[in-house]
């Protein structure tokens, strides 16, 4: 047995069942070893290495375990890094695999040679580890997975191609300086201590107007969020990485907080006097209550999360679940419901009036894109895995689409890095073939890498027990966000080559695939697309002809922070620039700010 096959055995026994990757000189012994593992770990080629990366990731957030990549040295190395700040930023366990040049290499500037242990030093802080002997593998492979599961954080591995060729003994001997290790995790339940318990029960119960604010670390705690919130008579706001752990059709829920949100959860933030955060670290600070209006809770598993965006009374490091439970026993039993809770629950039905309105075609303009995402909504299989990519189509799904209970939903949130939808789709679906996946994106994101992840799908597909995989296309030309941010943060007009997007077909290359392909452009065809594709015999992607001049619009904003919209508006011209200004002005209307 060499190193490689060690490897590949090591990665078995911790129950990593694929690996994600695109192969290269650099890690042809590993490769063989897969080979000759027969299927276990199954290896998953990706179009480029960024989107191994991205679906090693995306395999930790479906599945709650493990995400292993792999490439080779050099290039295939250096691709890698976004995905990896991927798993960084949105607290992932993924374990990258590198190629190097042999030992002997090292430090001659020989073809490929880049210092690896500090290209990933950042993005996989937590451990970086270059194998450099056959003894050394076990205790280091073990070591980055471990460290990547406790710390929930990318490690990675460096392994020249010389020692991955060098044979293993059967046994390591016991002897100074030799690690011999075993694999293997459990897992703690980890609650506070009593006193800080008691403190942050007294807080809650002080509060007359509460508001709960909730990301993904409380995804296990979903019956318990609802019992606190009940019990205190608050109005649940969540992040955008929390939605999904929420039914927002559930009384208190008020929908996303932020930028991207909704004048529910807006409201509710501003006007608390006691906030409580559970598992959530969302960085729209602007939008949480001014500090010193609230006094505030919070509970997370991860110390180094507690107090960062708000000021906190009384911090709880503790798992959601096993805190909330605890806290319960010190909250009096009473009946949901007070003044606050009616006026969280007001708030909520105005927003859902709003959201429709804001989503109605207006007549003669081209297809709304709120209109699009909105129309999935009640048609979303209750055993799908949605995945969603970065731009307008965040703000889409944020505010419009209602997830049946238990649809896990994900993104690139706190890197914020376009071309996840795709990727993110593919390994959901290969964790669980059997259900139905739909992924969400905008053109300038498929340009970027969605159209050759295409071809994956295409490859693959055959094999699922479930054919169903929908991608949905909002055809717009235009990186839409951007155009909006320019206008909102800078008051500056539209810079058109910098904004606009080629035009491409993206219905007619998925047919070229052998792929379903349904171009949209008239809101009556929306529903029955989205029936369609949701029923086809093979993946299906929509191309929706979308109006790029729909606004971006922060809820509930003032005057004087709409007023660089305004202002880079009236100094655009042309049929978009018309549209963009009537969409401003319908959509502040309808929130009850007219303007002229």
């Amino acid at each position: 047995m060499i190193v490689a096959d060690m490897l590949v055995g090591r990665l078995r026994e911790w129950g990593v069942h694929r690996v994600f990757g695109y192969t290269g000189d650099g890690i042809d012994p590993v490769m063989g070893a897969l080979r000759r593992a027969g299927g276990d770990p199954e290896l998953v080629t990706a179009r480029h290495e960024e989107m191994a990366a991205f679906m090693a990731t995306g395999h930790a957030k479906y599945t709650g375990g493990l995400g292993v990549c792999i490439s080779t040295q050099g290039p295939g190395a250096v691709h890698m890094v976004n995905g990896l700040y991927d798993a960084k930023l949105d607290g992932q366990p993924v374990l990258a695999l590198v190629g190097q040049q042999v030992t002997t290499a090292l430090g001659s500037q020989y073809q490929q040679e880049v210092d690896l242990p500090r290209l990933f030093g950042d993005a996989c802080a937590q451990f970086v580890q270059t194998v450099v002997t056959p003894e050394q593998l076990p205790m280091v492979l073990d070591r980055a997975i471990r460290i990547a599961l406790s710390t929930r954080s990318p490690t990675c591995l460096v392994l020249p191609s010389d020692v991955q060729r060098q044979e293993m003994a059967d046994e390591l001997p016991q002897e100074h300086g030799v690690m011999v290790s075993s694999p293997g995790l459990p897992r703690p339940i980890v609650v506070p201590q009593t006193g800080d318990l008691d403190r942050a029960a007294a807080v809650l119960q002080a509060g007359q107007r509460v508001a709960l604010l909730v990301g993904q670390g409380a995804a296990s705690a979903v019956e318990e969020v609802h019992a606190v919130a009940d019990r205190l008579g608050a109005g649940i706001a969540t992040s955008l990485l929390g939605k999904p752990v929420l039914d927002d059709r559930r009384p208190g829920v008020t929908g996303v907080m932020g930028h991207l949100g909704t004048t529910a959860a807006q409201e509710l933030l501003q006007g608390c006097d006691t906030l409580l955060l559970v598992g959530t670290n969302d960085p729209w600070t602007e939008f949480y209550p001014p500090p010193g209006q609230a006094r505030a809770v919070q509970i997370d598993i991860d110390g180094r999360n507690l107090a960062v965006r708000y000021p906190v009374e009384v911090p709880l490091l503790g798992d959601a679940t096993e805190t909330l439970r605890a806290l319960l026993t010190r909250l009096p039993e009473s009946a949901a419901g007070g003044a606050w809770r009616e006026q969280v629950d007001r708030s909520t039905a105005r927003w859902h009036v709003l959201a429709a309105a804001k989503a109605e075609q207006p007549e003669g303009y081209p297809l709304s894109p709120q209109l699009v995402v909105r129309e999935l909504s009640g048609r979303l299989p209750v055993d799908a895995q949605l995945s969603v990519d970065v731009g307008s189509i965040t703000y889409w799904y944020a505010r419009h689409l209602r997830l049946p209970p238990g649809v896990p939903a994900h993104l690139s949130s706190t890197l914020a890095s376009m071309g996840s939808a795709l990727p993110y789709g593919i390994a959901a679906k290969l964790a669980a073939p059997e259900r139905p996946v739909v992924a969400l994106a905008g053109d300038d994101a498929m340009q970027m890498n969605g159209i050759n992840e295409l071809i994956t799908v295409a490859d693959r597909w055959p094999g699922w027990a479930d054919p169903r995989f929908v991608v949905l296309v909002l055809h717009n030309a235009e990186l839409a966000e951007v155009s909006w941010e320019q206008r909102e943060s800078e008051g500056e007009p539209r810079f058109a080559i910098s904004q606009r997007v080629p035009s491409f077909p993206y219905a007619a290359y998925a047919q070229l695939l052998g792929l379903g392909a349904i171009r949209v452009e008239h809101p009556d065809h929306v529903g029955p697309a989205w029936d369609a594709a949701l029923s086809a015999d093979r993946p299906t992607l929509i191309e929706a002809m979308t109006d790029a001049a729909t606004v971006l619009l922060a809820p509930l904003q003032s005057a004087e922070q709409v007023a660089n919209m305004y202002a880079a508006l009236r100094s655009e011209e042309g049929p978009q620039a018309e549209r963009a200004l009537a969409h401003l002005r319908r959509e502040r209307a309808l929130e009850g700010f007219p303007e002229g």
